[in-house]
């Protein structure tokens, strides 16, 4: 089944760049931007605060680009004031507190109610700015795993955005989530995953960075997610949201030939034979 009005955006964690102190080496706007443009990406996501300038229209425009939003992660259980934030999608994380994502408190019932609370809050107001705020389950943040995704599917409001390796990583089967909340799904981060390494970041074998420096997350095509089954699954929903290549990456210096261009036109030539079944 084909997907529908196909659109395939990036984002600069693909290319190493991300608000983790310490994450790894930080790649220019103006490179990432350009490889972005010579793989046929007519889109991206904001990237970490300060990887853009204050006014991006002109960089972006240089390289034909549109911002349509990005990942802005939020302390959700103490109940924040909505974060200033301008772009057409906002992609929120239940953000721990702390920095990184290799460990995460418990959350109590009260600090649930809070959360839950958040996200509709942060829905309707986001709603009256002409912003779709999404939810993203993400490793290392309160809303991780399966029954903390299905928490919030059963006491909020707020869509989700599918981020296939996240997903898999917190120990859910993207496919599965895809076909049992379609109707949730408003926006898709795509990457494939190594489920061997995503197995031992669930054992607690391997510390979630480790994973990612390992190479856990892979391009569309050569890890475990079964991306058709993902695509038919939102084709048959009529999904006709973006697909955000989000191939998380750690680079240790300026990288020699294409480095991670190489990946993101792997998962472009990839999601573009699925959308063209």
């Amino acid at each position: 089944m084909k997907l529908s009005r196909p659109k395939i955006a990036g984002a600069p964690i693909s290319w190493g760049v991300c608000e983790v102190p310490g994450w790894g080496y930080q790649l220019s706007p103006e490179r990432v931007l350009r490889e972005m443009h010579e793989v046929g990406l007519t889109a991206t996501e904001y990237g970490p605060d300060g990887f853009l300038p204050a006014d991006p229209e002109p960089i972006l425009n240089r390289y034909e680009l549109t911002a349509l939003g990005g990942f802005v992660p939020v302390v959700l259980h103490d109940e924040p004031e909505f974060p200033d934030f301008d772009g057409d999608v906002l992609v929120l994380a239940a953000a721990t507190g702390h920095d990184g994502y290799d460990e995460r408190p418990a959350l109590d019932a009260a600090g649930w109610r809070r959360l839950l609370k958040t996200l509709d809050r942060f829905h309707d107001q986001a709603a009256e700015k002409g912003i779709r705020a999404v939810l993203h389950p993400h490793v290392g943040t309160m809303i991780e795993t399966g029954p903390e995704i299905e928490r919030v599917l059963e006491g909020s409001r707020i869509p989700l955005c599918l981020d296939t390796g996240h997903v898999l990583v917190g120990g859910t089967d993207p496919a599965t989530l895809a076909v049992h909340a379609a109707d949730r799904i408003a926006h898709v981060h795509a990457k494939d995953v190594d489920h061997g390494l995503a197995k031992r970041v669930q054992a607690g074998e391997l510390s979630y960075t480790d994973a990612v420096r390992a190479n856990m997350y892979r391009p569309i095509g050569h890890g475990d997610v079964d991306f058709a089954a993902v695509a038919d699954a939102l084709g048959r929903a009529g999904y006709d949201g973006w697909w955000v290549l989000e191939q998380d990456t750690i680079l240790t210096g300026e990288p020699a030939g294409e480095g991670p261009l190489a990946d993101v036109r792997r998962s472009v030539d990839a999601l573009r034979r699925l959308q063209n079944r």
